[in-house]
């Protein structure tokens, strides 16, 4: 099997979908179990679905296709 740049960029995407749905999952969860801490969890759950899509695009930009 050929480990690929292109391969190793798709598997650190699907990574970062599947973590970010994760991510909404749990947040949704929380927020259902207690309603008066929808605005933290929202707060939280926007900052960490931006350090996870920062993975993606720190290592798409740090492969050199050329």
């Amino acid at each position: 099997m050929v480990f690929t740049k292109g391969f190793a960029v798709a598997l650190a995407a699907l990574g970062g979908g599947i973590g970010i749905g994760l991510l909404g999952a749990k947040a949704a969860e929380a927020t259902g179990r207690n309603p008066g801490a929808a605005t933290p969890v929202l707060t939280i759950a926007i900052i960490l679905a931006a350090l996870i899509e920062g993975i993606f695009i720190l290592t798409a930009f740090a492969v050199n296709f050329g």
